[in-house]
């Protein structure tokens, strides 16, 4: 029987489901990413704050900062939503619960769009800006558990692999739908007006994508499983309670994160944000150019989602998760080394021959580990150590300096004083530039590194060589990410699945994966090697390679509902 099921073609019926809920869950991931794509504009929009002396209260890199943590903190509270939408799931349906979901994400995002900057209405613009971002999270936090759950439970035993991956493609078609209308918008408008006024047209059009998700959804029907439980009275009652307070449910749960969803979202954030975030922050690459080496990437490489998502209804789960998380692990460092070759041949050789040293009192030596990027540095040391790894060159440290001595830049034995009379020299970031170019770093508009003038500028060995590498990072994601929700649906029984599976799903994917970027990049200024930030999934890849590896239960032959 479950083999005939599975050989059978997808129902009408099924084709409806998995479109409405893949087209739900796309829009609310657009309606998410807006925050990232836009960082710059929001941050100039809502917190261009002024202070009692009527001038602007933070400059542009500290308002840039703050817009990021604002798209940062729909990451962190997205465990939060799946407690709270994941127990209204499974207490009152899948259908009802992620209409929801999308109702709040799709109004909170449009809000933005009408919302006045904070040259009209002052503190309060940010503030409220920052309060329909924890809306977003939160309901982002419910939808993916309710679609998912859905989906797999209109799957016929053999496809619920094929079925769920589908729900998988959307974070990458969210991602791509968002940057499409970003720039048509520029191009239509242009950038000037774009920045004044256009850039909330993005946030409104979230209001016609949320009518059109809404209308699709009020057609479907419930879960005929949580139907037929809802009709019987043996639904859970207490879902929190008996996801998470009885063991027999708990461990998966925790299996299910440290697992499975860990290494699941170290990977996906890798290979997505972390690869843009190296190439435009590290490799210094325009943000036309990486974006479009991205889309590229992600054009080619999203198909992996259905493939793999089909071959573990094959081969299991597991294999193939645990496969994309190991790849990762090893080749990481290669990968990201030959990245750096290709997209800035003159940095690469410059990182191999050129050496800088800071030479420094240890006294004068802090901490650098800055994550959210609002710490002031002040010590000549960290000074001198923050403004080479935010120019992506290459230092030790060397605290053979005399006590109390001010530290000094060494690059191929040139000098450069970080002080200048007691204070820091307001030449000194000039000065290690100059030094640096010198020395065999890249300039600004070294004409080696990629630069693409148009969407059709592709067809040269170097921007293929950088499409491919770039595109084997994206394959990794699809093995990690296109079985993970059949995977986190087999574990649990139906009464608590929609409670059980989204805990342990957005707490992998918003603070493991979502908090990657930053951290990653602290790691990078706190030890002067731009590739040290690898480590971080590198690590936690590893560790749910081998917990994954031998406590985790294959599930893909399993009924899902034995234990109802």
């Amino acid at each position: 029987m479950a083999t005939a099921e599975a050989a059978r073609p997808m129902t009408a019926e099924e084709k409806k489901v998995i479109f409405a809920s893949s087209l739900g869950t796309v829009f609310e991931w657009y309606d998410f990413y807006l925050y990232g794509s836009l960082a710059a504009i929001i941050g100039a929009q809502f917190f261009n704050v002024a202070g009692a002396d009527g001038k602007p209260m933070f400059d542009e890199a500290t308002r840039n900062i703050f817009s990021l943590l604002a798209f940062a903190a729909g990451f962190i509270v997205r465990p939060f939503g799946a407690i709270v939408f994941g127990r209204i799931g499974d207490l009152v349906g899948r259908k009802y619960t992620f209409l929801v979901t999308i109702l709040l994400m799709g109004i909170s995002t449009f809000v933005v769009a009408i919302l006045p900057s904070s040259t009209s209405i002052g503190i309060a613009a940010p503030v409220i800006l920052i309060a329909l971002r924890l809306v977003q999270g939160l309901a982002l936090g419910g939808e993916y558990g309710g679609a998912a759950t859905y989906v797999a439970e209109h799957a016929p035993h053999g496809r619920r692999g094929f079925y769920t991956s589908w729900i998988q493609t959307t974070a990458t078609l969210g991602l791509f739908l968002s940057l499409i209308v970003i720039l048509a918008t520029r191009t239509i408008i242009g950038e000037a007006n774009f920045s004044a006024w256009g850039w909330r047209i993005p946030f409104g059009v979230s209001i016609v994508l949320l009518g059109v998700s809404v209308w699709i959804r009020l057609q479907l029907n419930e879960s005929p499983a949580f139907q037929k439980m809802k009709e019987e009275g043996t639904h859970s009652k207490a879902p929190l309670t008996e996801a998470f307070g009885q063991w027999k449910n708990a461990k998966f749960a925790i299996l299910a994160l440290f697992g499975l969803v860990m290494g699941q979202g170290v990977v996906w954030y890798t290979g997505q944000f972390y690869a843009l975030f190296f190439l435009q922050s590290i490799l210094k690459i325009d943000g036309y150019t990486a974006n479009l080496l991205i889309a590229y990437s992600l054009a080619i490489g999203t198909i992996g989602f259905v493939i793999f998502g089909g071959l573990s209804d094959r081969i299991g789960r597991k294999p193939i998760i645990l496969a994309g998380c190991l790849l990762a692990a090893l080749t990481y460092f290669p990968l990201f080394g030959a990245l750096t070759k290709n997209a800035n041949p003159t940095l690469a050789n410059a990182l191999e021959t050129v050496k800088v040293e800071v030479v420094a009192d240890a006294a004068d030596c802090g901490d650098l580990f800055n994550p959210v990027g609002t710490r002031k540095f002040t010590s000549s040391c960290d000074v001198a150590r923050d403004a080479l790894s935010k120019g992506a060159i290459k230092y030790t440290t060397s605290t053979t300096a005399a006590a109390g001595e001010k530290a000094k830049v060494v690059v191929q034995g040139k000098e450069v004083q970080v002080f200048k009379d007691g204070k820091l020299d307001p030449d000194f970031g000039k000065n290690l530039i100059a030094v640096a170019v010198e020395a065999g770093y890249p300039k600004a508009d070294d004409p080696n590194k990629v630069k693409l003038t148009g969407v059709l500028d592709i067809f040269k060995p170097q921007t293929l060589t950088i499409i491919g590498i770039l595109t084997i990072l994206v394959v990794y994601v699809t093995m990690v990410y296109g079985p993970i929700a059949a995977a986190l649906v087999e574990l649990f029984p139906t009464r608590i699945r929609y409670t059980s599976m989204s805990l342990p799903y957005h707490i992998g994917n918003g603070w493991f994966g979502g908090l990657l970027p930053a951290t990653a990049f602290a790691l990078v200024a706190q030890t002067g090697d731009i590739y040290y930030g690898l480590w971080y999934p590198i690590v936690f890849a590893l560790i749910t390679f081998v917990i994954g590896l031998i406590f985790v239960p294959e599930t893909k032959d399993r009924d899902i509902y034995a234990d109802d």
